[in-house]
């Protein structure tokens, strides 16, 4: 029985992240599949001495530690992830433990271009390092032009993305 999170950095209704996970996951076929919700508030020191970890975070951690594998989609915001992917990164790594350490991680990205999609991969690698998480070094999977790239039924349409994206969700399954 596989359990797969999958982590969009993007927040927004009609995410091409999204829509790249969600197919990812489709493919993939576990038998448990979540999306997590990375809508938390910006990470405060303050806060957290205040309050402690919110709720919302501690759940996100529980689920990759839960989770047999984890999937990230990221568009590039001004050459990096989004900075919402950060801060909840950032957050997990207050909570107790290291949820993440050897992990099996697949990343990916919904992107304008190729060459954003490049950029904030690569950016993601070094923001997970201190994480170590095993992370597949491929295929990459980088959609670009993605609002051209899904159906109106949310499904992934081009060949080779789709080549792509199974070649990577079948070296995620091999890894568990």
């Amino acid at each position: 029985m596989t359990t797969l999170l999958g982590i969009s950095g993007s927040l927004r209704k009609a995410s091409t992240n999204t829509l790249l996970v969600q197919n990812a996951a489709e493919i993939f076929g576990a038998d448990t599949f979540t999306l997590a919700d990375i809508d938390f508030p910006l990470f405060n020191g303050d806060v957290e001495a205040a309050d402690g970890i919110p709720a919302k975070v501690q759940t996100l951690s529980d689920q990759i530690a839960a989770a047999d594998a984890v999937i990230i989609s990221t568009p590039e915001y001004n050459k990096a992830p989004s900075g919402a992917l950060k801060n909840a990164l950032d957050w997990v790594s207050r909570t107790e433990g290291n949820p993440w350490n050897n992990k099996p991680l697949a990343i990916m990205s919904a992107a304008a271009g190729r060459a954003g999609g490049e950029r904030t991969q690569f950016a993601l690698r070094l923001m997970m390092m201190p994480f170590r998480p095993d992370i597949l070094q491929g295929p990459e999977v980088l959609v670009a032009n993605s609002s051209k790239e899904f159906d109106e039924n949310g499904k992934l349409t081009g060949e080779i993305y789709i080549k792509l994206l199974t070649e990577l969700m079948g070296a995620l399954k091999a890894r568990i």
